[in-house]
């Protein structure tokens, strides 16, 4: 039997308020410095650093030298909850996402004039979101947290003097943790509701693939592939403080397929003289991959399995994006250069899906950010960001055991990032 009693229960293990991110969905954008600074505009038609890996892994053809980069991004989020209306119980204080570390590394070495090596570290999805004790929503998510750590080993070979690809697989790894109430309370004796907590995780493999052209001296384009992951997740759904007569407190175990959505990401970069460079970017997500989740749950009893514990189904409705940003750079001296940027980034939802696991809507970012070389060597980058939502609408219907909630969200974030390049 499939339900959709429990709908947000084993939600998307991947789901939760991803404000937390500087990219919208679930996606993360935290994975380079030199890039942050222009909001990620060029991207795909930029070498900066060994975070070309990631960005575009054609671009390891233009580092000359071994290079050692790796920073940390520390993003402090804000969600504001306002006219909540849901059962009589509880509290909307928002602010449910604390603050965040997520770091990246690569390091990259030419093998000859033709073939460059390269390997990556960095964090594509990682989200935490904690409703306070009592939130008013929690029937429909609680607690929400994830991290996908990727390995990429790559290697860029360079076809002429205008013309590079590259290519890498990527070793992907998830763990997530999910948790709901119940409003079992009156059916519990007044010993309070059900509570529910999911844990699952999984390896898996994709790869990434970028081709960069440097159509004049001045201007280059990029386009980088990354292809989506199917994650196939074992784990285990834990049941504690169910009514005794329905038998259901204990650990079962649980399974969930679930896939990953692939990108295009391409830019250009234009050189207007000694001093100015400006970047241009479109990424395109196939969201839509993520239109619904069943998860199957093994050893329920029978009366469980008639309650609908034995599948579990959720619809998201999720549809493809495209993002767009815009930056500039500006060579101030020969150890500094500042930059900027401006992206948006709309939501992959809409007020008729959106959860509170979820509650993102339509994005805009600004950055500034600045690299400092004191040689040839060493360059230090460090950017900012500020990030602001549209009002978002949650309105999740409700059960007997679910009971409605709706609310409005208002999301921000800000964003710091900083990374150091050394070069041998």
């Amino acid at each position: 039997m499939k339900t959709t009693w429990l709908k947000t229960t084993l939600a998307l293990t991947i789901s939760a308020a991803s404000a937390q991110a500087l990219a919208n969905g679930i996606a993360i954008n935290e994975q380079s410095a030199s890039g942050a600074g222009t909001a990620y505009a060029g991207r795909a038609s930029s070498a900066l650093d060994a975070s070309t890996v990631f960005g575009n892994p054609a671009g390891l053809s233009k580092l000359k030298r071994t290079e050692v980069s790796g920073g940390l991004a520390i993003v402090d989020a804000k969600d504001d909850i306002s006219d909540a209306q849901g059962p009589n119980k509880g509290s909307n204080k928002g602010d449910s996402v604390p603050l965040a570390a997520v770091p990246f590394g690569y390091v990259s070495t030419p093998i000859n004039d033709d073939f460059t090596f390269g390997f990556g570290m960095y964090v594509p999805y990682g989200i935490i979101n904690d409703y306070e004790n009592g939130f008013q929503g929690s029937y429909h998510g609680s607690y929400s947290k994830v991290q996908v750590i990727t390995l990429q080993p790559t290697i860029a070979y360079k076809i002429n003097d205008k013309v590079s690809v590259g290519f890498g697989p990527t070793i992907n790894r998830i763990d997530g943790q999910l948790k709901n109430d119940l409003a079992t309370n009156a059916l519990n004796g007044g010993k309070g509701d059900t509570h529910i907590d999911i844990k699952g995780d999984d390896t898996a493999l994709g790869y990434n693939i970028g081709v960069m052209v440097d159509l004049t001296d001045d201007t280059t384009w990029g386009l980088t592939y990354h292809s989506k992951v199917d994650y196939h997740l074992d784990g285990r759904t834990k049941v504690k403080n169910a009514p005794n007569g329905l038998g259901l407190n204990g650990s079962y175990d649980a399974k969930l397929d679930i896939t990953l959505p692939e990108n295009v990401d391409t830019s250009f970069t234009h050189k207007f003289d000694d001093k100015w460079t400006g970047y241009i970017g479109a990424v395109w997500t196939r969201w839509s991959r993520l239109d619904k989740i069943e998860v199957e749950n093994s050893g329920v009893p029978a009366l469980g399995q008639a309650l609908g514990f034995g599948t579990i189904g959720e619809n998201l409705n999720w549809k493809d994006t495209w993002s767009g940003s815009i930056g500039a750079s500006y060579q101030l001296n020969q150890e500094w250069v500042l930059r900027t940027g401006y992206a948006y980034d709309p939501s992959p939802t809409s007020n008729a899906d959106r959860n509170v696991r979820i509650p993102v809507g339509d994005r805009q970012i600004v950055t500034f950010g600045a690299g400092w070389s004191p040689n040839a060597d060493l360059t230090v980058d460090v950017a900012y960001a500020y990030l602001w939502e549209d009002t978002a609408s949650v309105n999740q219907e409700g059960t007997a055991l679910q009971p409605a909630y709706s609310a409005k969200y208002d999301n921000s974030a800000n964003g710091l990032t900083a990374q150091v390049t050394y070069r041998f």
